[in-house]
């Protein structure tokens, strides 16, 4: 198996690579630098330079790149960068991809994996939510509309497409966990705003078992949502100090965080997707981490700390 990889240097790419490399698969990554070796190929999704040839005989193209959207305040060139470096690199592939088949050099049963997100939903409250929900309003369902709209144009072409859209993945060594860690360390964790806000949540390892999965299901194309479940930000919270053995009982209010984040905050922070996976688990797929608090024990050590402990 061939798989191509764009974004491979994030945390859910390494992971995702790895696991492809220990299972036999050819794994390419899509590098924006000079290739180091036989297993990296140069692109430019700004300049719109790509060899439709590195995508010969792939199995699998997943696109996981995008600038990161924690990475700062929203100013308003910094969300065109967000948006920018979705859409482009999407329209990119799906032209490399295009051009690979009309030449022949597509394998007949290659899938395009595109991630989204489940903010294409925008916070919509406590409305659950599936694939077949609207958009929402906001920058980053805007965001997430014009990012999949791109990845359509490969199902155009005839090209399997699964669009899926990622809750928060969980992990310590990135991404928004590693981030929330220090403070939750310390004993200064706790609900951001009201905490009513819905946190759809999964992690890493279910995140690439899910790419795995909607890879090998032919019957699954288009949007897909990875979630393994969702919880309230407050009892995500309380989770976290649990796993830690930390208070996490003081709050974030929402005015200090729209004053130190401006309007990232609302979308970012304070809102939230009561998301189901609804095509996944109507596939078959069960994620194997489906409860939080063991989750969190599992990532973090905690339960093997536990034992050794006894």
């Amino acid at each position: 198996m061939k798989v191509v990889v764009a974004g491979a240097g994030g945390l859910l790419g390494r992971a995702l690579r790895q696991a492809f490399q220990a299972s036999g698969a050819e794994v390419l990554r899509l590098v924006r630098r000079p290739p180091h070796g036989p297993g990296e190929a140069a692109w430019d999704p700004a300049g719109g330079r790509l060899d439709p040839t590195v995508l010969a005989g792939a199995d699998a193209i997943v696109h996981l790149g995008g600038e990161n959207i924690a990475a700062g305040r929203w100013t308003r060139r910094r969300r065109e960068r967000i948006l920018r470096s979705r859409v482009d690199s999407t329209r990119l592939l799906v032209q490399g991809l295009t051009a690979a088949a009309a030449a022949g050099d597509l394998e007949a049963t290659a899938v395009f994996l595109c991630a989204s997100a489940t903010g294409y939903y925008g916070d919509r409250g406590d409305e659950e939510l599936d694939e077949t929900s609207p958009p929402g309003a906001g920058f980053l369902a805007r965001t997430c509309v014009a990012w999949e709209e791109a990845a359509a144009g490969a199902e155009a072409a005839g090209i399997r497409t699964v669009r899926l859209r990622f809750g928060v993945v969980l992990d310590p060594a990135g991404g928004a966990l590693a981030r929330m860690l220090p403070p939750f360390r310390l004993g200064l964790g706790g609900p951001l705003g009201s905490g009513r806000q819905w946190l759809p949540w999964l992690t890493c390892a279910d995140a690439v078992a899910a790419v795995r999965w909607a890879l090998a299901r032919a019957e699954l194309s288009g949007p897909v949502n990875a979630v393994a479940g969702t919880v309230r930000n407050r009892d995500f919270a309380r989770a976290l100090g649990r796993a830690l053995g930390r208070p996490a009982v003081l709050p974030a209010p929402a005015p200090l965080l729209r004053l130190v984040l401006g309007a990232m905050a609302d979308e970012l922070l304070l809102g939230g997707q009561r998301a189901r996976p609804r095509a996944l688990l109507a596939s078959g797929w069960r994620p194997v981490d489906a409860g939080l608090e063991e989750a969190l024990d599992r990532i973090l050590g905690r339960a093997g700390r536990l034992r050794e402990s006894r």
